[in-house]
């Protein structure tokens, strides 16, 4: 009894001592699952029990100063499949069917297998694709005879956004792009990236052990906010204009770059800014240049084409004006002017005899034109971009005073504009001038500028001598369209006077008028410009050919000044200065600037005895009374035809058309057709221009520089050479002077 009675309690203890351990085993695991991986464990059942779906937010739309979208974001769909409802009865169908329809090849096509056969309830396949590819494969799963593969089951849709840019390459260096996950990349899209973006929104549903959807009152949606739009100070007109032009330059000399900037030299509003060589924003990746392409297709190694290939790309995507510094040549000796009268070292009297060149301590700087410019006076050294006239004005302003100025125009600070990357200040300082480096300096030759910080000094001459932040973004309004913020007008200070600002204008005026910039001239606007040419010290070899960057400023109208511009052609493939590159460009984009700014025209008698007439109507009349209605308005009469009453007249009434014009008048119905070849005015004379438009019956007006002048040739035309065109119609010519003045 005794042995059996300490047996039980042997026994006892020891199931007391199991039953301690497995308490404590049990407590310890529920410490171990609900404290120390309870948060873990917790999200794993929610994984399970939830399912949670994001909505992507819309990007806000970019606009234009008229409304005009440049970048707007747009509904596409992802497409998913359930690999768990695939089987083998339905693999083949969906394979095929996708890969048609998604125009996969074989590599695509044997991926999408592969993504057919992963674990899981959701694989994308293809994201951001179009209604109408999302409405082709939904017909396909509808179609009666392939309701039997259940392929609804197998694919869904999902909502996503697309970044379209309606007009391609314009201003795409300024606008940027974004990447796959709708983040800005470069441009506007990085800059105001947070304002564009939005928030995105989340679907969490309840879901059952198969990971499906329970009921719709389980459904919690938080909305997207969708992101803020920009709109722009950039008008899209004068925007396109200036590209198309840089375009005809970059491609006629070759060049490596051609780059521009027009500003409302009120306000600092960025009017237009190209870069060229640009991109599609559409196809940011892909590269557009033809010199570009063509250096890639003759690399034979294909390591090494796919580097040219990302390097020309990096290049498209790079915008000079903002992220680049130039040697900006005589352009600068507007602000040594400007520096000289404010300071009182020259006034308009100021006279240099020039030889051609001086020196300066033991070197010798010369005059573009080596024979010399003789005596001149302050504007007529303006006009005739006379280097050492420049010299001498400088070394009387001193390097304190110099320096005082430079820094004033902004030279030696960021602009602080609102785009991406913009470049720092490359300069001497006070410090490291001696008389050479600021002899060199004041007439261009020494210190690196960018791009916008040339035009922002240029609007402070412009303006009466304030300068001004510039900016890209007009405002930012909400998804809405609430205005949320307004960009201002900053003044940072005070540069020049009034009166120095109206004095410098005069005398940019005389240099259009008179001197190096004539191709810069518009007929109805008193038009301001500075021609300037740098040579691009240690980039090219001894025996190369000398590289140069040339440019042309322009302020226009000077006498109410509205718009201010750069314009820069990096290496053309012929040694003609800013003058006989740039100068055009300028012109033909302040004519449009005018335009959308409403400035209206004030011609000089001049101008207004060559100004086009608007022709009267004479259709219906007899051809007696038709002749000398016309005579009399000033026009020249062909009549067409045996009839004796006009039926048809060439140009139409309300054409403007030149006077000593050539008008057709047809009184034949048969003859109204008639058609003639437009000719090749190219490197004409203006007088040879006109003899050759009279002997094909057609019409010229005049445009550029339209001097008798040899060197004043034709050199762009409104009608294509070889296209039939009415007689009577009227051609456009514009001339220029391919006179070389490197300055």
């Amino acid at each position: 009894m005794g042995r059996f009675r300490k047996l039980c309690t042997s026994r006892t203890f020891i199931m007391f001592l199991a039953l301690i351990f497995v308490f404590t085993w049990g407590v310890s695991r529920l410490f171990y699952f609900q404290i120390i991986k309870g948060k873990e464990y917790a999200e794993k059942a929610q994984n399970q029990q939830l399912s949670d779906r994001e909505i992507e937010a819309r990007r806000g739309t970019i606009y234009d100063s008229q409304g005009n979208v440049l970048a707007q974001s747009a509904t596409v769909y992802n497409i998913f499949i359930d690999p768990s409802q695939i089987n083998d009865n339905n693999r083949t169908v969906l394979i095929n069917m996708l890969s048609d329809i998604l125009g996969y090849d074989d590599e695509k096509k044997l991926e999408l297998a592969e993504k057919t056969q992963k674990e899981g309830k959701y694989v994308v396949v293809e994201r951001k694709v179009e209604y109408n590819v999302r409405k082709t494969i939904t017909e396909f799963m509808d179609a009666e005879e392939n309701k039997k593969y259940g392929l609804r089951n197998c694919l869904g849709f999902e909502e996503s956004t697309k970044r379209y840019y309606p007009y391609g390459t314009l201003a795409s260096p300024v606008l940027g792009f974004i990447g796959s996950d709708n983040q800005g990349l470069e441009g506007l899209e990085a800059y105001y990236d947070e304002e564009l973006s939005g928030v995105n929104g989340r679907i969490i549903t309840v879901a059952d052990a198969n990971s499906k959807s329970i009921s719709d009152e389980f459904e919690t949606t938080i909305p997207a906010q969708d992101g803020n739009s920009l709109v722009l100070s950039i008008n899209s007109s004068i925007q396109y204009t200036l590209e198309k032009e840089l375009q005809y330059a970059l491609d006629e000399y070759d060049a490596k770059g051609t780059y521009g900037i027009v500003m409302d030299c009120n306000t600092g509003g960025v009017l237009a800014m190209a870069s060229l060589p640009d991109f599609d924003c559409n196809e940011p990746r892909k590269v557009i240049y033809d010199n570009y392409i063509d250096a890639i297709n003759k690399e034979p190694d294909k390591n090494k084409k796919a580097e040219l290939e990302s390097e020309y790309v990096q290049k498209q995507w790079r915008n000079f004006t903002v992220s680049d510094t130039y040697v900006p040549g005589s352009v600068y000796k507007t602000f040594m002017a400007s520096a000289a009268l404010e300071e009182n070292v020259a006034t308009l009297d100021t006279t240099y005899t020039c030889t051609g060149k001086i020196r300066v301590e033991d070197r010798i700087m010369n005059c573009h034109l080596r024979s010399g410019h003789g005596t001149e006076t302050f504007t007529e050294g303006l006009e005739n971009s006379c280097n050492p006239f420049f010299i001498t004005i400088g070394q009387r302003l001193g390097v304190h005073n110099y320096f005082k100025y430079f820094d004033g125009f902004g030279f030696t600070e960021k602009t602080g504009i609102d785009l991406p990357g913009e470049a720092s200040p490359q300069f001497y300082k006070e410090n490291q001038y001696s008389i050479v480096e600021l002899s060199s300096a004041s007439f261009g030759q020494t210190n690196n500028i960018s791009t916008i910080q040339m035009c922002t000094a240029l609007c402070a001459v412009a303006n009466g001598g304030t300068l001004l932040k510039p900016y890209v973004v007009e405002e930012i309004q909400d998804s809405n369209g609430n205005t949320i913020k307004k960009t201002e007008t900053t003044a940072l200070r005070q540069v020049i006077s009034k009166k120095t600002s109206e004095t410098v204008l005069q005398m940019l005026k005389s240099v259009v008028d008179n001197g190096t910039g004539k191709n810069g001239y518009v007929a109805g606007y008193n038009v301001g410009g500075k021609t300037g040419t740098s040579t691009k010290l240690g980039e090219f070899k001894e025996g190369e050919r000398t590289k140069y960057i040339i440019s042309f400023a322009a302020i226009a109208p000077v006498d109410n000044p509205r718009v201010a511009m750069i314009i820069i052609c990096d290496e053309p493939s012929v040694d003609l200065g800013g003058g006989a590159i740039c100068a055009p460009i300028a012109a033909t984009v302040t004519e449009e600037a005018m335009k959308q700014l409403g400035v209206e025209p004030s011609y000089t008698d001049d101008e207004l005895e060559s100004l086009s007439v608007k022709i009267p109507s004479v259709t219906g009349k007899d051809t007696d009374n038709a002749e000398a209605t016309l005579v009399s308005t000033g026009f020249n009469v062909k009549i067409m035809g045996n009839g004796d009453k006009v039926v048809r007249q060439s140009p139409a009434a309300g054409t403007a058309v030149p006077k000593d014009g050539i008008i057709v008048l047809y009184t034949d119905s048969a003859q109204e057709n008639e058609t003639v070849e437009v000719p090749d005015f190219s490197g004409l004379t203006v007088p040879e221009a006109n003899k050759l438009a009279a002997s094909y019956n057609l019409n010229i007006e005049i445009g550029g520089n339209d001097s008798a002048d040899a060197l004043v040739v034709a050199y762009k035309q409104s009608e294509d050479i070889g296209n039939k065109v009415p007689i009577g119609t009227v051609v456009k010519v514009t001339f220029k002077s391919t006179k070389a003045v490197l300055d």
